[in-house]
């Protein structure tokens, strides 16, 4: 049995590593650019205060309830770290000119520039770049600084549109070529082997890049889900009961990740979050005290499967999709989650297969893991309740 407990303290570590996970899901750095005839562009910036510390998902929202209490060196300083991280973390390319240094002048306001209102609305740092470009400028294109912690969301407009296609760019990489001699009506240019169609996007690109955003928020950054899917595993490993369970909690939060993105449904984070918490106990006790899987099971999962997909869809809602790229961003989200779930479940399947014994596969595997799990899934939900650190 030392490969048992090899693999149990390879879980300890890991869980370990990533115990004391909140339940703010971890901000992205959207970048909105206007372009418009005769040159004219604008480029916004919006910095969400947590994006500058050691660990942004750990960190405290800066919400609208808060700034009445911050002095105005206070406010200041807030905004000379948005620059100073912007700089950082950020550059922008007019091609062929090459790279170039926005003058942002910034303000606190809420996400997306919706006005603050509400007292528990979170506040962002907004910077904004007017300005009139060269002329013969024939693409712009944004790339994310390596030390960059958080993704970077670019979505492009021209001639007051919004663009199909969105970017989500993870560290060190640049968003796409977007083609700027559509404006002067001049013929698109060569441009990195990218011009034209290839350069404004389509639904086909943004779908692609959401699978990708998809499967990360799930491997590595979303570790209860994570976690509750291997709670599922966990119970048996006949693959039809396994197959039932997995396709009741795609169905599941399919439903609900499309109607919260869709804004029919609309449920905080102060509630999901601990619910999330604690279906991850919950699954993880039954393993335990309801060893045998019965069509009460599939009910559980199914119902816990709705909560997770409110969890996914405030990934999507905090980015604002345009109702253009919407349907293409949901599919691809959904369809890289699902990958991400597949992957925890074949890693592990290739962990414990070799147990042939189902008295030593529970004994060493089933019943360990299942009260690590469990107990991770009642501390998170105590923490996401009772907001403790």
């Amino acid at each position: 049995m030392t490969s048992s407990r090899s693999f149990l303290i390879l879980l300890v570590f890991a869980v370990a590593e990533f115990v004391m996970a909140q339940a703010h899901p971890i901000p992205e750095v959207p970048v909105r650019s206007y372009f418009d005839e005769g040159g004219k562009a604008v480029i916004k910036v919006e910095i969400d205060p947590r994006v500058w510390e050691e660990a942004p998902d750990k960190a405290k929202y800066l919400f609208n309830q808060d700034l009445p209490a911050l002095t105005e060196q206070a406010k200041a300083d807030l905004i000379k770290k948005a620059a100073d991280y912007t700089v950082a973390n950020l550059e922008f390319y007019l091609l062929p000119l090459g790279k170039v240094s926005p003058e942002f002048k910034w303000a606190i306001t809420g996400e997306a520039e919706v006005p603050l209102e509400k007292p528990d609305q979170p506040a962002a740092i907004t910077g904004t770049w007017e300005t009139t470009i060269p002329a013969g400028m024939s693409g712009f294109q944004v790339r994310a600084g390596e030390g960059n912690k958080v993704g970077v969301y670019i979505h492009n407009h021209l001639r007051g549109k919004a663009l199909e296609r969105l970017n989500v760019l993870f560290p060190g990489e640049k968003s796409y070529i977007l083609d700027l001699t559509q404006l002067s009506g001049a013929a698109a240019v060569a441009m990195e082997g990218a011009v034209g169609e290839k350069t404004t996007g389509g639904w086909w690109a943004t779908f692609v890049d959401f699978i990708h955003q998809g499967f990360i928020h799930v491997i590595p950054e979303g570790l209860d889900h994570i976690l509750f899917v291997l709670g599922v595993f966990l119970l048996s490993r006949k693959w039809k009961q396994l197959l039932l369970q997995v396709t009741a909690f795609t169905v599941a939060h399919t439903i609900t990740l499309a109607l919260a993105t869709l804004q029919i449904v609309n449920v905080p984070g102060s509630i999901v979050e601990p619910i999330i918490a604690g279906s991850i106990a919950v699954v993880a006790l039954e393993n335990i005290f309801r060893p045998q899987y019965t069509n009460w099971r599939l009910l559980v999962v199914f119902l816990f499967g709705l909560i997770h997909g409110l969890g996914f869809a405030s990934v999507l809602g905090d980015l604002n999709l345009p109702p253009g790229s919407l349907f293409a961003g949901l599919l691809g989200f959904n369809i890289g989650v699902e990958f991400g779930q597949l992957a925890v479940i074949a890693g592990a399947f290739i962990l414990t297969f070799w147990i042939r014994k189902e008295e030593t596969y529970r004994k060493f595997i089933v019943i360990p893991g299942s009260l690590i799990i469990g107990a991770l899934g009642l501390w998170w939900m105590i923490q996401r309740t009772f907001g403790l650190e």
